[in-house]
């Protein structure tokens, strides 16, 4: 946002110097990115007067002029077609610095005669593109500043040009004026009484204006105009083209220069139509799709379904509240103009510009929000405008829609901006800041201004009344001392569990990772996702369309980055959530780690190995006990096609309760994602371990028994197809609180098993570990447990004891 200060003063009553004002600018929040002030870069220049000029003995078109300066007569030779005797010229003496052609004025020789510094033109100085001669002044002394002498006699050309930075929520702050009142709200001046006018039509408008019923609620709120007839469309005032080139915008014609200067003077965009051109009336509706428009910027472009436009009979004249077409825009020749003036959806204005990539200074607006209550206001100050500049006689307005309402009010507690920000400010001084602001206050409630859509609550009556007052003055002072005692815990206990298992995965070995949360939609069907459900609407890039529904495809992505790089062996982790539906509370959060290559670098000892799906249990498990899950669990098949059918599990609290997922990642899913395996991996369900009952932040006591443990072996025989974990479960679950462990330590099979045990046989030996809690196991109650053992095995898998 680029505003001139002689613009600023136009709405502020100040005698402030620059620098406080952008010292002040800053301090409010608006950042002030660049001061250009023509004082500075001409502040060396003098006036000086040409005594003789004779022409140069060696070059026809040269000089050898007599100056007379501030340091005495000065010897300058000059090349411009109006050096000549009796001029006041501006003299650059040797050492001063000329931006317009980047040198620094030395004493040189040119063609043999001596130069002591340089004679001016506008464009040398960057004043202007003026460069056919130097600068002849009327009036001024000798030795007298330049600067002076502009200040005196043309005072815009030394008009400093303040350059800031607005975010988002100011969108006030993109008019002249709404700068204007944030500096009188913080003292440095005083805000002058806002521009009124009410022009009476005097006849009624031939055009009029509608919105269709699809575009009244997110398209189009309210929409103005009116006719204007017999004006003469010429050149703009000299001060008004002026301030228009200082902020970097090119003085069109009256009506055109009118409508930019409302954009920046009040942060109104405002469009005029060459009524002449426009056929019927104008109507605000969406576009079907397809149609084109050639807009003012004499660029072409297709509109999609749904933009909103302006159109007459003729069809589509206007991209609303981006940019007019040039088929009905003004040029020297329009008699008759159609002022518009309207509150366009922001969202919308959003869409449309950024799917036709058309950045004006009307969208940059119009997408962030303007002040609707100021619509009405805002034609009738334009239409004077125009009467004063071009003529002409005005209609009456016509109107589509209504003014939104935007009127509110939040409870103004003074003694919040102590608890909220630190600062002590008196009540009457925040009552003062607000009202300076436009706020109008009615007992212990503030209403809000129409141009402050960013104020949404109590807490911003807060932040503006702290940031009027200078959050430069926090004091910093020594923090409360802490009432004694234990503090409460502030962390939950899933942020523990989380914290936990990031910890004990790095302890392991493993290098943590932070991917996006978005992948390719290939790499997420590899997984399960993919699906329009979880498909983003506006995505960052092609491969990030889909969320991701396990964390195993960007550990994978970056296990192929590192291999391409030549890093072949990795163990890498990743904990966060993944998404199984695109609705809130549809994802869940995992620790998932992957081991890809071998496990350690080749040695002597030939210790070095793959990774296998042993590797992947072992952590898996280590993590499980770390967040806490209970450590009887069983270990089943069923898992996700994505890991290896054969050398994959998942380990539960009874077939429906899976805590985590172990093994080797599928051989095909790896060449899809261009991984050198082997690889294995873990996915470890956070939320699924139930949380410990007992609240308290202190441990249980350890319970430990004295009594001697008893370890008994069984061999029992049973079909090939029998899968161990089955006979172990069922062992297991013969009495949970007497067995602590059962341990699979043998397996017979192959051609001499089926010779000895029958074919279609093998043997599987099992280690059961008694451990009694309240008194010592005799003989008879060993075997008695030994007996259950049996039958619960031949029950469950049909084996029997081994002779």
């Amino acid at each position: 946002m680029k505003f001139t200060l002689s613009w600023l003063k136009t709405h502020l009553d100040t005698e402030v110097r620059l620098d406080d004002i952008v010292y002040a600018l800053t301090d409010l929040g608006l950042e002030v990115e660049e001061v250009m002030n023509p004082a500075n870069t001409l502040g060396a220049f003098t006036l000086g007067y040409v005594k003789s000029a004779e022409k140069h003995p060696d070059a026809d078109r040269l000089r050898v002029c007599q100056v007379e300066t501030d340091e005495g007569v000065k010897q300058i030779i000059c090349g411009a077609p109006n050096a000549r005797e009796g001029i006041t010229v501006v003299v650059a003496k040797p050492g001063t610095y000329v931006p317009g052609i980047d040198t620094t004025i030395q004493i040189g020789k040119i063609r043999g005669i001596e130069s002591h510094g340089m004679m001016a033109s506008e464009r040398e100085m960057e004043l202007s593109d003026e460069h056919d001669g130097i600068i002849e002044l009327s009036g001024g002394t000798v030795g007298q500043k330049f600067v002076d002498y502009l200040a005196e006699t043309d005072p815009a050309k030394v008009d400093p040009v303040i350059d800031i930075a607005i975010t988002p929520n100011r969108q006030d702050a993109l008019g002249v004026r709404g700068i204007a009142r944030d500096l009188a709200a913080r003292g440095l001046g005083t805000l002058k009484p806002a521009p009124t006018a009410n022009v009476a039509g005097t006849f009624d408008s031939p055009i009029t204006v509608s919105i269709d019923d699809d575009t009244r609620t997110d398209g189009c709120e309210v929409f103005m105009g009116r006719l204007i007839k017999g004006v003469k469309n010429g050149p703009s005032p000299e001060w008004l083209q002026k301030w228009l080139r200082a902020i970097g915008l090119r003085p069109i014609s009256a009506l055109v220069d009118i409508t930019n200067f409302f954009t920046v003077d009040q942060n109104r965009p405002l469009h005029v139509f060459d009524a002449d051109k426009v056929q019927g009336n104008l109507r605000v509706h969406r576009a079907k799709g397809g149609e084109t428009l050639t807009a003012l910027d004499e660029k072409d472009y297709t509109l999609s379904e749904g933009m909103v436009v302006i159109s007459d009979d003729n069809g589509i004249e206007s991209i609303a509240g981006i940019m007019g077409g040039l088929h009905t825009g003004c040029t020297t020749e329009t008699q008759n103009v159609f002022l518009e003036a309207a509150v366009w959806d922001t969202i919308q204005i959003a869409k449309t510009g950024r799917v036709l990539k058309i950045n004006s200074d009307a969208r940059y607006r119009n997408e962030r929000g303007i002040d609707p209550a100021f619509n009405a206001l805002a034609i009738e100050l334009a239409t004077q405008m125009i009467l004063d500049f071009c003529g002409g006689e005005a209609s009456n307005v016509v109107v589509a829609g209504e003014v939104p309402d935007t009127s509110r009010a939040y409870k103004l507690d003074t003694d919040r901006v102590q608890s909220l920000v630190g600062m002590e400010i008196a009540a009457d001084t925040q009552r003062e800041t607000l009202t300076a602001l436009g706020f109008r206050l009615d007992g212990d409630m503030a209403h809000v201004p129409s141009w402050r859509p960013d104020v949404q609550g109590s807490a911003d009556l807060v932040e503006e009344v702290a940031r009027v007052a200078s959050l430069t003055k926090l004091e910093g002072r020594p923090m409360a001392r802490a009432s004694v005692g234990v503090p409460k815990a502030i962390l939950t206990p899933m942020q523990n569990r989380e914290s936990m298992a990031r910890r004990t995965s790095a302890a392991l070995g493993y290098n943590e990772c932070v991917t996006y949360s978005f992948i390719d939609q290939e790499s997420a069907a590899l997984f399960g996702g993919g699906d329009t459900a979880t498909m983003l609407d506006n995505p960052i890039s092609s491969e990030m369309s889909h969320m991701r529904p396990a964390l195993l495809p960007g550990l994978l992505q970056a296990a192929a980055r590192n291999q391409a790089r030549g890093f072949m062996d990795l163990a890498l982790f990743e904990v966060g959530p993944a998404f199984h539906g695109g609705e809130p509370g549809e994802q869940h959060l995992l620790a998932t780690g992957i081991l890809v290559g071998h496990t350690n670098a080749k040695d002597v000892h030939g210790s070095r190995r793959p990774v296998d799906i042993y590797d992947a249990k072992a952590d898996a498990e280590a993590v499980l006990s770390a967040i806490g899950a209970p450590a009887k669990v069983q270990i089943l098949r069923g898992v996700q096609d994505f890991w290896h059918p054969e050398r994959s599990g998942k380990i539960c609290l009874g077939p429906k309760k899976v805590l985590a997922v172990f093994g080797e990642i599928h051989p095909k899913v790896l060449a899809a994602m261009d991984v050198k395996g082997p690889a294995v991996g873990f996915t470890v369900f956070l939320e699924e371990p139930p949380f410990p009952k007992n609240k308290s932040a202190t441990r249980s006591a350890l319970a430990i028994s004295d009594l001697q443990a008893v370890e008994r072996d069984f061999a029992f025989v049973v079909d090939k197809d029998v899968e161990a974990l089955a006979l172990v479960n069922a062992a297991a679950g013969t009495d949970k609180v007497l067995i602590e462990s059962v341990r699979l330590f043998d397996e017979f099979t192959g051609e001499k098993a089926e010779a000895q045990l029958g074919e279609g046989k093998k043997s599987l030996a099992i280690t059961v570990r008694l451990q009694p809690k309240d008194k010592t196991l005799a003989e008879k109650d060993i075997e008695a447990v030994g007996l259950r053992i049996v039958e619960k095995v031949a029950k469950a898998t049909g084996g029997v004891l081994r002779g």
